[in-house]
């Protein structure tokens, strides 16, 4: 019988910051980097956060579309309470939109 694989917890510190604990590994790395995630060494191994100081407002609307790339990608992911910001007048969050290059046609 296999276990459930440790969740991506996305939470707000003590010190206010939004860090990512869990077992992250190249393809749920890269969904955090595009939402703004950043990434240092530790005496442990690396830590994953949000840059400091960018507002709450942004700081939730970017933990947000993490989680939500996260689990769309079918990791097991777990926003912390607060985190999920709420635009006005919906009960969806407020994803930040994204201009993504356009795609290329082969020929």
């Amino acid at each position: 019988m296999s276990t459930a694989p440790e969740p991506i917890r996305i939470t707000r510190g003590r010190g206010g910051q939004v860090e990512v604990e869990g077992t992250v590994d190249s393809l749920a790395w890269q969904l955090l980097s595009r939402a703004g995630f950043l990434s240092g060494p530790t005496i442990n191994g690396r830590w994953i956060r949000l840059p400091f100081d960018m507002g709450e407002d942004w700081e939730n609307e970017r933990a947000a579309w993490a989680a939500q790339m996260l689990a769309t990608a079918r990791f097991p992911v777990q926003l912390g309470p607060g985190l999920s910001p709420r635009a006005s007048g919906t009960t969806q969050p407020a994803i930040p939109s994204q201009s993504l290059p356009p795609r290329t046609l082969m020929r």
